[in-house]
C-alpha cells in the first residue's frame, strides 16, 4: 500500500542531495546510529565509523547513506528540508536565549573527538564524556536555550575546551585529580541580558580549557576595517608628500 498524503496537503519532498546539512540534521542522525547501537544492529566499529561521518558530513547527500540500511530510515529522511531561514546571530542577546530545546545534549569521544560549532543552540545542560579524546564546544555564534547553562564535562585522560564570545559570563566548577580546569576567565562581568555558561565536571589527568573568542564574522569585520583604515593612513601620507 502506498502512503499519500491527505488531501489538499502536498506531499513533502526529498532532501535535495547538494544542500548544506545543519547541525540539527546531523544531530537526529546521530540519535538514530546510538539507537541501532544499542539495539545491537551495529557493532561500535560500525558505530564509531558512521558516527565519525556523521559530523563530518556538509550535504544531505553525505548524510543519507549512512542510516539507509537501518528502521526507520524512510521516516527521518536525512531530514526535512525547512525553507525558513534561521535567524541571524546578532549582538542582541535578547534574541539569542529562546527558551527552546537544545540543538545537542551531549558529545562523548572514546579515542577519538567532537565538536558543536556554528548556529546550535545550547540546552539548559550539556554533558560530555572524553577518554583518551578530546572535544571542543564552540558558543560564539551559538543560541542558548536559557539565561543560564550549564556545561558538564567528565575528562578521563583527555581534554574540553569551551569557547565563549565576550559578554559572557563564565563560572567554573569542577574537581580535579592530576588534571585542570581553567579559571582564567572566570570574574570577567558579563553583559546585561547576556547568557551565564556554568561549567562544572570530573578531570583526571585531563583538563578543561575555556578560551574567550571574538565570532568569526565579527574578527573579519575588525580585519576589514584595520585594512581600510591602513589605505586611508597611506592615502593621506601620499596626499601630505604631494602638497
Amino acid at each position: 500500500m502506498t502512503d499519500t498524503a491527505p488531501s489538499g496537503e502536498t506531499p513533502p519532498r526529498p532532501p535535495v542531495p547538494e544542500l548544506r546539512a545543519s547541525d540539527a540534521d546531523r544531530e537526529r542522525v546521530s540519535e538514530q546510529l546510538r539507537d541501532a547501537l544499542a539495539e545491537g544492529r551495529l557493532d561500535m566499529e560500525e558505530f564509531e565509523e558512521r558516527l565519525e561521518a556523521t559530523y563530518n558530513a556538509r550535504t544531505y547527500g553525505e548524510l543519507a547513506p549512512l542510516t539507509r540500511d537501518l528502521p526507520g530510515a524512510g521516516e527521518v529522511a536525512p531530514l526535512s528540508v525547512s525553507l525558513v531561514k534561521e535567524p541571524e546571530a546578532s549582538g542582541s542577546w535578547a534574541g539569542r536565549i529562546t527558551g527552546a530545546e537544545g540543538t545537542s545534549t551531549w558529545g562523548v569521544a572514546v579515542l577519538s573527538g567532537f565538536e558543536r560549532k556554528g548556529r546550535w543552540t545550547v540546552p539548559k545542560r550539556f554533558d560530555c564524556f572524553t577518554f583518551w579524546g578530546g572535544g571542543e564546544l564552540d558558543l560564539r555564534d551559538a543560541y542558548f536555550a536559557e539565561r543560564e547553562v550549564v556545561i558538564n564535562c567528565v575528562a578521563i585522560m583527555g581534554g574540553m575546551n569551551v569557547i565563549v564570545p565576550p559578554g559572557v559570563e563564565v563560572v567554573v566548577r569542577g574537581i580535579s585529580i592530576m588534571g585542570g580546569f581553567d579559571h582564567s576567565e572566570e570574574g570577567v562581568p558579563g553583559e546585561p541580558g547576556a547568557p551565564r555558561v556554568v561549567i562544572t565536571g570530573f578531570a583526571f589527568w585531563g583538563g578543561i580549557g575555556v578560551e574567550r573568542k571574538l565570532p568569526k564574522a565579527e574578527r573579519q569585520r575588525l580585519k576589514e576595517a584595520r585594512r581600510q583604515e591602513r589605505l586611508e593612513r597611506k592615502e593621506a601620507r601620499r596626499l601630505e608628500k604631494g602638497r
